[in-house]
């Protein structure tokens, strides 16, 4: 007798910093759903180490939530989640909850719609597209454009390491880089000219 195929069972990301250090939390193994490695994690929140205490932070793919809920357990001050997938949203809720992280805004929307609109200015911007979908150019465009960006920001660009990273505004200065298999991954200090 054959047996029934069982529904995925959920993945997991760890929070590797901070308050909540060793904190697994349930994500959903879906397509296109890349999770931020410990490995790049631990390497980004050295680099944002000096700034990341009381930042305002966005995360405009979230996905798994895994960069938005480090910066919450380093002490941001608040961190806005943006997500279109239904399940994954749902998810951020339930983690929100588990935590107890009142400082953690959840928007079930496309990120490119919300980022569309006349925003707030963030002190941190974490930018982590699905690969592959063309996402990146337009949604650096909005944030500059629309208000999203405070005057000095620290922008987190992870993309495919074999895309080249073009279009980037005059104002935005890399500060760092690393390429670690498939991913690249950089941090841009934003100035007003």
């Amino acid at each position: 007798m054959a047996k029934r195929p069982q529904s995925a069972p959920l993945g997991q990301i760890r929070i590797i910093g901070g308050k909540w250090r060793g904190r697994k939390l349930p994500v959903r193994d879906s397509e296109g759903l890349r999770p931020t490695t410990d490995r790049i994690k631990e390497t980004l929140f050295n680099w944002l180490m000096p700034i990341i205490r009381d930042a305002r932070c966005l995360d405009c793919f979230a996905g798994s939530g895994a960069l938005g809920f480090e910066a919450l357990s380093r002490f941001a001050e608040n961190v806005t989640f943006i997500e279109l997938d239904k399940q994954n949203a749902q998810l951020l809720t339930e983690n929100k909850t588990r935590l107890q992280a009142d400082n953690a805004v959840i928007i079930h929307h496309n990120s490119l719609a919300v980022l569309g609109q006349a925003g707030q200015p963030f002190d941190v911007v974490f930018i982590d597209p699905p690969f592959r979908k063309g996402l990146l150019h337009e949604t650096i465009e909005l944030l500059e454009k629309n208000q999203w960006l405070a005057n000095e920001s620290w922008i987190y660009v992870e993309s495919e390491a074999e895309s080249p990273l073009t279009d980037i505004p005059a104002n935005w200065q890399l500060h760092r880089e690393k390429i670690a298999g498939q991913v690249a991954y950089r941090l841009f200090i934003r100035n007003l000219p």
